[in-house]
């Protein structure tokens, strides 16, 4: 259990990822909880911005697994990368990382997570987090470099800011768990509101 949160606020958890960052975060709060990832359709709707678009996959992970865990409280999450208004989810193959990494040198982007919350007494609860990220320039080679490691693969805008990809930033404005996959203030912000009655 986490010492900072009331116990009826963290109990029956489950996390709708099969991410290895969500489930590390969690884990290292101290929270127990069940891993059920989810399997959606994260593709983009006419029209939606980044910040309902992020909303909009959490609440779609969320709910698809609340129905498998009834009484529960289902916890998902969706982040992508935004630059200028191209809205980077994870690359296709090395040559898109290479591009989205190119593109990322040297300028500021946006990193967005929607985080929803089903919770079997107070319903649907939906929130986005976003944090300014300041890469510095990098070279070619140190791109092919990071690229020959795999972990820009399976990470939106092709980098993991807790792993080799940390060498490229030079600072955030926010959230640092956010850009990591699940903002940590607004999940306690989230679960806290759970432990109020009404």
């Amino acid at each position: 259990m986490n010492p900072v949160l009331p116990e009826s606020a963290q109990r029956d958890l489950v996390l709708a990822s099969n991410s290895p960052r969500r489930q590390e975060v969690l884990r290292n709060l101290g929270f127990e909880f069940e891993v059920v990832p989810a399997d959606v359709d994260e593709g983009f709707v006419d029209g939606e911005t980044f910040t309902s678009h992020v909303k909009r996959v959490a609440l779609l992970k969320a709910s698809a697994v609340a129905g498998t865990r009834e009484g529960k409280r289902i916890i998902a999450a969706d982040t992508v990368v935004v630059l200028g208004e191209e809205i980077m989810g994870k690359p296709k193959d090395r040559e898109d990382a290479s591009r989205m990494l190119k593109a990322l040198s040297g300028v500021k982007h946006r990193v967005a997570t929607g985080l929803a919350l089903i919770d079997p007494v107070k319903g649907e609860l939906v929130e986005c987090e976003v944090t300014d990220v300041y890469f510095r320039m990098i070279d070619d080679t140190e791109i092919e470099r990071y690229i020959a490691t795999g972990e820009p693969m399976d990470k939106a805008g092709a980098y993991a800011i807790q792993g080799f990809a940390s060498a490229f930033v030079e600072r955030i404005d926010g959230c640092f768990f956010n850009v990591v996959g699940l903002p940590v203030g607004l999940l306690f912000r989230v679960l806290k509101s759970l432990s109020v009655p009404g």
